[in-house]
C-alpha cells in the first residue's frame, strides 16, 4: 500500500503538469489557429466515445477543454485523488452512500459488483445508454451517482450539488434509463468519490470485497469494451 501511495503521489504531480501544459497548448492554439485546435482536440476524442455520438457536436465540449472551468475542477480532481484508497488485488473501500429511497448503506453491502461511479456532468444520452448495455449484460452491478463543477455544453442540465436532495435528484436520469441494478448516490462529503478515485468518473469491478479491475479516469480513461471483455473472462 505504501508504493501505491508513493506511485500514487508522482502519477499525480505528472498528470497536472500534463492537464495544465495541455491547457496552454491549446489556449494559445485557439488564439492563433482555432482550426487546428479543434483538429487537435477532435483527435483526442477519437479515443473515447464522445465523437461517436451524432447529437453530440464540437462546439458542444471541445471548447470546454479551453476554459478556466475545466483546469481549475481538474486540478481539484487531482487533488482529492491523493485520497484515493482502491487499488488492484487490494481490498475495496468501504464507504457510506445513500440510495434512492434515502436510506443509508455502503460499499460493502454490495459484495460482488461492477461499481460505474458517474459523473452527470459529462455524461449524454449516448453515454448512458454505453453503460446501460454494460450494466444489463452484468450478473450484479451497481451505479454511483456523484457530480463535479467541470460540465459539457447541450447537455443535462444539472448543476453542481449543494445538497443530497440535489443529487438524488440528479440520479433520477440513471433511475428513468431503467439499468435494472441499485443506483445509489455518494453522500454530500463525497467519500466514496474520493476513496475510489473516482472524479470524473470511472469503472470498477469489485468482488468479495477485493478490487479486481480499475479502470482510467474519465471523461478519456474509461474503456467499456474492456470492461465486457475483463467480465467474459472471470465469469
Amino acid at each position: 500500500m505504501f508504493l501505491q501511495k508513493i506511485l500514487l503521489y508522482l502519477s499525480t504531480a505528472c498528470m497536472f503538469c500534463y492537464m495544465l501544459g495541455l491547457f496552454l497548448m491549446l489556449a494559445i492554439l485557439q488564439f492563433f489557429s482555432p482550426s487546428l485546435a479543434k483538429t487537435f482536440i477532435l483527435r483526442m476524442g477519437e479515443k473515447i466515445t464522445i465523437t461517436q455520438n451524432p447529437r453530440f457536436n464540437y462546439e458542444d465540449w471541445g471548447l470546454t477543454f479551453m476554459s478556466l472551468a475545466f483546469i481549475k475542477t481538474a486540478s481539484f480532481h487531482m487533488w482529492l485523488s491523493l485520497g484515493e484508497e482502491a487499488f488492484v488485488g487490494g481490498e475495496a473501500p468501504d464507504s457510506p452512500v445513500v440510495t434512492m429511497d434515502r436510506e443509508k448503506t455502503s460499499i460493502s453491502k454490495y459484495l460482488k459488483v461492477i461499481a460505474f461511479i458517474i459523473s452527470m456532468n459529462t455524461q449524454t444520452t449516448y453515454m448512458l445508454s454505453v453503460y446501460i448495455v454494460l450494466v444489463q449484460s452484468c450478473e450484479n452491478a451497481l451505479l454511483v451517482s456523484l457530480a463535479d463543477g467541470w460540465a459539457f455544453k447541450n447537455n443535462y442540465d444539472i448543476n453542481q450539488h449543494q445538497s443530497l436532495e440535489d443529487r438524488l435528484s440528479a440520479a433520477q436520469v440513471l433511475v428513468q434509463s431503467e439499468p435494472l441494478c441499485p443506483v445509489v448516490v455518494d453522500e454530500m462529503t463525497d467519500v466514496t468519490t474520493i476513496k475510489y478515485g473516482a472524479l470524473p468518473e470511472r469503472l470498477y469491478i469489485l468482488q468479495a470485497g477485493k478490487v479486481l479491475y480499475k479502470g482510467g479516469k474519465g471523461p478519456w480513461g474509461y474503456n467499456p469494451a474492456e470492461v465486457r471483455s475483463f467480465l467474459e473472462k472471470i465469469k
